[in-house]
């Protein structure tokens, strides 16, 4: 068994293939148990576990396989599939990674050194949500089970031990950041938010610290829209509303799961001209896009996606590359660790094979033992005969294999000596 990730990111693919490739919650479990049902076959991968981390930044299905490239070539006609892309648009975007280097990379991942934002935390709790599903869809196994539940506990030790999330500046607080250079001050802005999740929630914190005059929380349940405008003293409408209200609002931060644009050019066009062409700030952190890509064609209008919004967090990253440098180090460590727990595990069928060989060759002698004590043998002379029979057939094999080793390679030799010395604690005396 092997562990498989096979992905695009912010740094190998633009907005406009993540968006193609992301999945709505809504199909994550029916995606999970399409791969195994599709896949499980050993020349398909024989792929037996399987789990799907889907963020704005990222698209990687997580994978336990027997046979990697069978797999990787069933995973990639999947995608082509399932997301109605070619696969010449995937072919330079995706990163496949096998054993090592996918543990090394899911240990980054939840660290957050594979962020947009370096050391955010954010990606923890969209990894928990990612393996739940899997979960629940029946997707994992020994293997996940395991690389998560480490990954988790690396992540914690990055940022308890490291300083990697020190002076990080969230794709909240960069919008806060644009906000005030094109607006100055927002003690006079109007703030719509669209969507009431996590990423909103954060947004919509951010931008209240800087007491805009009036905000509203727009979301296809008011109920949720509403829930959240109690927490940060705003309106609540439902989505319906926007055509109608949208020109009141300065700075709009859109983040939903939509699968189609929230807001397209001929709404906000018209907004545009109720406001006799003052500028609008619009933030979409959706992906795929709330947001028609053709508005960001307006004058007045000032788009900012999460790429966009990227560019201006990487500031200050020379300050953090001796974080970055440690926290690699000790995941490189825990790296170390969970290889040795997974040859472990790859090494329990020939556990199993030796010790039912060496049973058998115990009821064996105790078969002969028992015979000749029926017979009227001494069992002092029974318990000798039983010893030496076994001593013999115990160390039979070992011997057969140090009596052929003339037709080894130099370094299988030298691997059955060091064998042979750590096996009998064998010193040379």
């Amino acid at each position: 068994m092997n562990l498989l990730i096979l992905g695009l990111n912010h740094t190998t693919a633009p907005l406009s293939l993540r968006e193609k490739l992301a999945f709505g919650p809504e199909e994550l479990e029916s995606s999970i148990n399409m791969i195994r049902a599709m896949f499980g076959a050993p020349a398909c991968g024989g792929i037996k576990e399987v789990a799907i981390l889907s963020t704005c930044n990222r698209t990687e299905i997580y994978c336990a396989a027997e046979e990697p490239s069978a797999a990787f070539r069933s995973l990639q006609d999947f995608l082509v599939q399932s997301k109605h892309v070619s696969l010449t648009e995937l072919e330079e975007q995706l990163y496949f990674l096998v054993q090592d280097d996918a543990i090394r990379h899911a240990f980054r991942v939840a660290s957050g050194l594979d962020s947009m934002v370096l050391g955010e935390t954010q990606i923890v709790g969209q990894m928990k949500k990612a393996v739940k599903t899997a979960s629940h869809a029946g997707g994992l196994g020994l293997f996940l089970n395991q690389l998560f539940q480490k990954t988790y506990a690396v992540a914690k030790e990055v940022r308890s031990s490291t300083e990697i999330g020190a002076h990080s500046i969230s794709l909240a607080a960069a919008a806060v950041r644009v906000a005030n250079r094109i607006f100055g001050s927002l003690s006079e802005s109007n703030i719509l938010f669209i969507g009431a999740g996590e990423m909103i929630e954060l947004c919509a914190a951010h931008f209240g610290a800087q007491n805009p005059q009036k905000v509203t929380v727009a979301n296809r349940t008011v109920a949720r829209a509403q829930a959240l405008a109690d927490q940060v003293g705003a309106n609540a409408v439902s989505l319906a509303e926007l055509p109608e209200i949208l020109h009141n609002y300065d700075v709009v931060v859109s983040c939903t799961a939509s699968t189609l644009p929230i807001l397209g050019l001929g709404m906000v066009q018209s907004a545009v001209k109720k406001r006799r062409y003052r500028p609008i700030f619009m933030v979409d952190l959706a992906v795929p896009r709330d947001i028609e890509q053709e508005v960001s064609s307006l004058d007045e209008v000032y788009v900012y996606t999460v790429d966009d919004l990227g560019k201006v967090v990487q500031s200050g990253m020379e300050g953090r590359k001796a974080a970055v440098a440690l926290a690699e180090e000790l995941i490189a460590k825990r790296v170390e660790e969970f290889k040795n727990w997974f040859s472990s595990r790859e090494s329990v069928p020939q556990i199993l094979l030796l010790q039912k060989r060496a049973d058998d060759l115990r009821m064996m002698e105790l078969e002969k033992a028992k015979k000749a004590l029926h017979k009227g043998e001494s069992v002092e002379n029974v318990l000798e005969t039983m010893s030496k029979g076994l001593m013999k057939k115990y160390i039979h094999d070992p011997l057969t294999v140090m009596r052929n080793t003339q037709s080894l390679s130099e370094e299988d030799y030298e691997k059955v000596l060091d064998l042979r010395q750590r096996f009998y604690h064998y010193h040379g005396r």
